[in-house]
């Protein structure tokens, strides 16, 4: 029965959101700074999963390993968002596959947080880079039987809390000039795409590339 019910929530979307308020940081001179940028890059997702209580069969090993498939889907859909609706932007984004190759071929892909924000622009070539996070706990009762799915992009049932952080650092000076946080409660199947979705929503005209 309770393979029944799990197969039949496969199918089924539900979804509901219970989100706090999200946090913004802007510089003073943002607007400045943002006119001059024309080429941004977004980086790897920054991915922490936690679990209420250990799902059966799953090791810290499978832990880290679909935070790091998460990682590279999640950044693959943010840029597909914003390519999408590019019209929308000041500014154009670099390919996912060009970033990632040149931070493999600079060395720094597996310790992007020990590199300074404008050494990453000038290994990338861009005016400035968006550093994105993803914490999430999930207290689902069958985390442990979904949540290898990741790894082969089947949407997944999920249940908990996360923070998704969105931060833009200049070349300039590698400093941060603008940062949003916000908190979000979720329930329901769902992709790293339908996820951007949703995560994006909460950003809209706040985000400063927007024209």
């Amino acid at each position: 029965m309770k393979k029944i019910l799990l197969i039949a929530l496969l199918f089924i979307y539900t979804d509901s959101f219970c989100q706090s308020e999200r946090q913004i940081f802007e510089y003073p001179n943002l607007k400045s700074l943002i006119s001059t940028a024309k080429k941004v890059a977004i980086l790897p997702f920054n991915v922490s999963i936690s679990y209420e209580k250990m799902p059966k069969g799953m090791s810290l090993d499978q832990i880290k390993d679909n935070e790091k498939a998460e990682s590279i889907q999640m950044q693959q859909a943010m840029y597909t968002y914003l390519v999408i609706k590019s019209d929308n932007y000041s500014v154009s984004f670099q390919e996912v596959d060009r970033t990632n190759y040149l931070l493999k071929k600079s060395g720094v892909f597996e310790n992007i947080d020990d590199v300074l924000s404008d050494s990453l622009c000038r290994i990338l070539g861009v005016d400035a880079i968006i550093k994105p996070s993803w914490a999430y706990a999930n207290t689902g009762s069958e985390a442990g039987t979904i949540a290898s799915m990741v790894l082969v992009h089947v949407p997944i049932m999920v249940r908990g809390s996360g923070r998704f952080v969105m931060q833009i650092n200049s070349a300039k000076d590698g400093e941060t000039v603008w940062r949003m946080s916000k908190e979000m409660r979720e329930y329901g199947l769902s992709s790293a795409n339908a996820l951007m979705e949703r995560m994006m929503r909460n950003v809209g005209r706040v985000f400063p590339f927007q024209k």
